[in-house]
């Protein structure tokens, strides 16, 4: 009986210490997993917002759609302007315009087109990713949105958009509490709880939350 008591004293005085090393260790792998994910999933999403700013500079508004965003920019051309000779001080003072300069032959300005592939993001690129949330399983799009809103007294329409990836889509298969307790903490600040940029009720410039 002595014997047994000291076997069962050593399970439980294991299985307390097991239980206190799993406490402690659980939320920091947690907490490492989603940085190491969250570091790639912003990058997705900086080339999201690089290719919607593109869009619309071109297309005079945002895109909702990923076919649509992704045709973009597997065909359409990106404009780019090789330049050759600037104006001196002297030549802007005496009234010389860059258009002038160029009838002059002073200076030279050719244009020419490249794939927005390439002026995007380079050859190879794996386009057709762009709409995946990494690390999701199922594999799950990033949610797109736009809008028109009208703010200030004056009454100015701005274009506004969002791209979001919510924590459940990319730390499903993590510790299931500990997601549960980052969404509860997020979402009592008021915050989305995920990785976002832009907002379609308020323009901040296509902000992320992470910066």
């Amino acid at each position: 009986m002595n014997n047994l008591f000291k076997a069962l004293l050593v399970l439980a005085a294991g299985t307390l210490a097991f239980l206190c090393y799993d406490s402690i260790m659980t939320p920091i792998e947690f907490n490492e997993v989603r940085d190491a994910r969250e570091k790639v999933i912003v990058e997705r999403l900086i080339d999201i917002r690089r290719a919607e700013t593109e869009y619309r500079n071109i297309k005079g508004d945002y895109t909702a759609s990923f076919d649509t965003l992704i045709n973009f920019i597997k065909y359409d051309k990106a404009k780019i302007v090789l330049k050759e000779g600037e104006l001196t001080d002297k030549q802007l003072e005496e009234g010389m315009t860059e258009k002038k300069a160029v009838k002059l032959g002073l200076i030279k300005r050719d244009t020419t087109y490249v794939s927005m592939l390439e002026n995007l993001f380079g050859e190879g690129y794996p386009v057709d990713s762009l709409r995946y949330i990494p690390f999701s399983s199922p594999r799950q799009e990033f949610t797109l949105e736009k809008d028109e809103i009208t703010t200030g007294s004056a009454g100015i329409k701005v274009k506004v958009m969002a791209a979001k990836a919510p924590y459940v889509s990319y730390l499903n298969d993590l510790d299931k509490q500990e997601l549960i307790n980052l969404i509860e903490t997020t979402e009592k600040l008021e915050k989305f709880p995920g990785l976002k940029f832009g907002d379609i009720e308020q323009a901040n410039n296509n902000a992320g939350n992470w910066e």
